[in-house]
């Protein structure tokens, strides 16, 4: 089966695979320290590498379809993402 697999998109689930398990190390982390303010500081670390994950996986993506897609297929999903951050920001 994993022949079958394409490697870009073997690439973006380990990436998501990586941030799944971040997320569940960190809800352990404040489970184990019991307290609001150190639960509060690890969400806020979470916060961080959300959008790194984000970004990541839309690179290795995008790099993916660059060779199937025509130019303005590109520009097209290059101005979604930027819709998405200007939308995050606001």
């Amino acid at each position: 089966m994993l022949n079958m697999i394409e490697k870009v998109v073997l690439g973006m689930a380990a990436i998501r695979i990586l941030s799944g398990t971040l997320e569940i190390t960190a809800a352990l982390f404040m489970l184990h320290f019991n307290t609001v303010e150190r639960a509060l500081v690890i969400n806020s670390l979470l916060s961080i590498v959300g959008p790194i994950i984000f970004f990541s996986t839309m690179t290795i993506g995008i790099y993916g379809l660059s060779t199937k897609l025509s130019f303005t297929g590109l520009l097209w999903i290059m101005l979604g993402v930027i819709c998405i951050v200007y939308g995050i920001k606001k």
